[in-house]
């Protein structure tokens, strides 16, 4: 593949990479360097705070009604780096102002996708000049039915990631993940309750959801049930690789959670609800346990001595590894400049 110059897109509020919250930053990160490694020109556009080995194009403050309309402005200063092709992973009107270019364009959704707007896109961009992917198939399948779009999943850097082949007995559960109704946290303390197993809690409180943490989440902490909050990377890594399994018990469609991925980086598998990516991500016996109901993943915790660790980092690397991920990527990249 001959060398290209490639534009990349972030959404402007948490830098690349971020220090705990942030994603779809991580896979911002991975990609604009492993993009670099393999000899490609690349410019990011990104939060001020950003620190990356490439050329990087800060977006403004992000106050004031006109944020978003200066932010698009922004995205005009990669007319001058002439790329051969520009991957968004902030939002779909940032690419307004290469819509009637010929230069290759990809939008990926990490969330749900705006119908209305991919419509709207798709009648302003010159044929074949503009493409989709979701982080899974319960995204991009959304997409397809209006515009062409490509199942890729989020991965992780594994150097990050140890593999952990033996844990301690009395291992704990794992819950990570912002503290709030959707993610379940309550629900994995109920799982923890009914297997007396330890639990370890991480994760941030957005403020709306401090009410739900102090009756919800606090009076259940103990010896056995704890919160340590917000988690950076090496701290994650000791948390899942000391993990008996990690908990995912979502009560709404979550598109992908990268924790998914790497927690089975360390060989943790993961028991969650049948919901938005979990079916594709999760193999039942392999790499960790689907569930409908409480019941059922109160069950699966009893089954995880059945589940071999080196399998799970297997599958990982497999499938969520971000050179897996790179490569699908620069074949959408070289794909779309070929049917150009």
């Amino acid at each position: 593949m001959s060398q290209l110059k490639i534009a990349v897109i972030a959404d402007p509020f948490i830098p690349v990479p971020p220090t705990n919250y942030g994603g779809i930053e991580r896979i911002v990160d991975f990609l604009v360097t492993g993009l670099t490694e393999k000899g490609h020109e690349v410019i990011l556009l990104a939060h001020e705070d950003s620190k990356v080995d490439v050329k990087l194009i800060p977006y403004g403050k992000q106050d004031g009604k006109l944020k978003h309309f200066n932010n698009i402005l922004r995205v005009n200063d990669i007319k001058k780096f002439k790329p051969d092709v520009i991957h968004s992973f902030g939002r779909l009107a940032y690419l307004i102002p290469f819509l009637y270019s010929t230069i290759p364009k990809i939008m990926s959704y990490q969330r749900e996708p705006t119908i209305s707007q991919i419509k709207k896109a798709m009648l302003l961009a010159k044929k074949n000049t503009i493409a989709f992917t979701g982080c899974s198939a319960y995204i991009s399948n959304q997409i397809l039915p209006f515009a062409p779009a490509n199942s890729i999943f989020n991965g992780v850097n594994l150097a990050i990631y140890d593999f952990a082949k033996d844990i301690a007995k009395d291992a704990p559960l794992v819950f990570l993940g912002r503290i709030e109704p959707i993610k379940g946290t309550h629900i994995a303390i109920k799982v923890a309750l009914a297997t007396n197993k330890k639990l370890v809690i991480a994760g941030n409180i957005p403020d709306e959801y401090t009410r739900y943490f102090e009756q919800e989440i606090k009076p259940h902490l103990s010896e056995k049930i704890t919160y340590i909050g917000p988690v950076n990377d090496l701290q994650k890594n000791k948390l899942l690789g000391n993990a008996l399994a990690f908990l995912m018990p979502i009560e709404w469609n979550e598109p992908f959670g990268i924790v998914m991925a790497e927690a089975m980086a360390c060989g943790t598998p993961i028991i969650g609800f049948n919901k938005g990516s979990v079916p594709e991500v999760i193999i039942n016996g392999i790499n960790g346990y689907r569930c409908d109901t409480l019941a059922e993943m109160i069950s699966a915790v009893t089954d995880l001595e059945t589940i071999d660790r080196k399998k799970v980092r297997e599958d990982a690397e497999n499938r969520f590894s971000s050179k897996i991920i790179i490569s699908q990527y620069l074949n959408l990249y070289q794909s779309m400049i070929n049917n150009l």
